[in-house]
C-alpha cells in the first residue's frame, strides 16, 4: 500500500480544476439558442406560466448549463479518484467496458464504475451496469485465478447506508473516498482545493453569461414574440416538436 499526500492532491487538483472552468466557459460561448430550445420541453414552461422572454430564456439556459456542468465535473472527479487510487493502491483506469477503475487490496480485485452521485440512473441503466460488472468479473476471474473479484459502484457524493447490493457494493461519499485512499477524512480534505481561483473564474463566467442571456433574449424576442410582445407558443412548439424542423 502506498500513500498520497495533501500536497500531491492539491498539485493534481489546481491545474485540472482550471480545465473544468475552461470547458464550462467554452460550452457557454459556443451555445446556440436553437440548440437549447430544441432540447427542452416547451409544454413545461407554458404550464409554469413563463410568459416573459428573458425569464424563459434564462430558465432554459440554466437547465442546459447545469446538465453540462454535472457531466464535466463528474469527469474531473473520476480522474481525481483514479489519480488518488493509483498512488495508494496502484489502481488504474480499466480497459473493460463500463468499468472506470481497477485496484487490488487485501487479496481482492475490485472493479469500480464511478458516478457523481447515488441517484444517477434508472432501472435500465442500473441493469446495464450490472451486466458490465458480470462480463468484467468473468474476464478478470479467468485471468487472475485465486483472487476474489468484487464489483463496486462508487459515487463521489451522497449517502447510501446499505452498501451491499448483492451483485455489487455501492459506496457513496465518505465510504467511496475512504475506499480508494484509505483516508477516513479525504472526502472533506478535497473540498478546499476545489475552490482554487473559483471566484476569479466564476466572475469572468458571469460576465460572459450575462452577455449570452441578453443576446439569446433578443434573438428569442425577434423570432418567437409577436408585435405586442407576447410569446408565440405555437411557433415555438412547432420548432421544438414539429416534423421536418431544422
Amino acid at each position: 500500500m502506498g500513500s498520497v499526500s495533501r500536497d500531491e492532491i492539491i498539485r493534481f487538483i489546481e491545474p485540472n480544476i482550471q480545465k473544468f472552468h475552461a470547458r464550462r466557459l467554452e460550452n457557454l460561448l459556443t451555445l446556440q439558442l436553437k440548440i437549447i430550445l430544441s432540447r427542452k420541453n416547451p409544454y413545461l414552461f407554458k404550464a409554469k406560466n413563463q410568459n416573459t422572454a428573458h425569464d424563459l430564456v434564462k430558465t432554459i439556459l440554466d437547465a442546459h448549463l447545469s446538465s453540462q456542468e454535472e457531466g464535466i465535473f463528474g469527469g474531473f472527479l473520476e480522474e481525481l479518484a483514479v489519480f488518488i487510487c493509483g498512488r495508494v493502491y496502484k489502481g488504474k483506469k480499466s480497459s473493460a467496458e463500463g468499468i472506470d477503475l481497477e485496484l487490488e487490496k487485501d487479496g481482492t480485485v475490485y472493479l469500480v464504475t464511478i458516478k457523481s452521485g447515488p441517484n444517477w440512473g434508472n432501472s435500465r441503466q442500473v441493469a446495464r451496469m450490472k451486466d458490465d460488472f458480470r462480463k468484467a468479473k468473468r474476464i478478470r476471474g479467468t485471468n487472475i485465478r485465486g483472487l476474489k473479484v468484487v464489483a463496486v459502484n462508487g459515487c463521489c457524493y451522497g449517502r447510501d447506508n446499505n452498501p451491499d447490493k448483492g451483485d455489487y457494493l455501492k459506496l457513496c461519499g465518505q465510504r467511496f473516498w475512504e475506499f480508494i485512499s484509505g483516508k477516513e477524512h479525504l472526502y472533506t480534505d478535497i473540498i478546499e482545493p476545489l475552490g482554487h481561483k473559483a471566484k476569479e473564474k466564476n466572475d469572468h463566467f458571469q460576465v460572459e453569461y450575462a452577455k449570452v442571456v441578453n443576446k439569446f433574449t433578443l434573438e428569442f424576442s425577434k423570432e418567437y414574440c409577436g408585435p405586442d410582445g407576447s410569446i408565440l407558443w405555437n411557433k415555438l412548439v412547432r420548432f421544438n416538436s414539429g416534423k421536418n424542423q431544422k
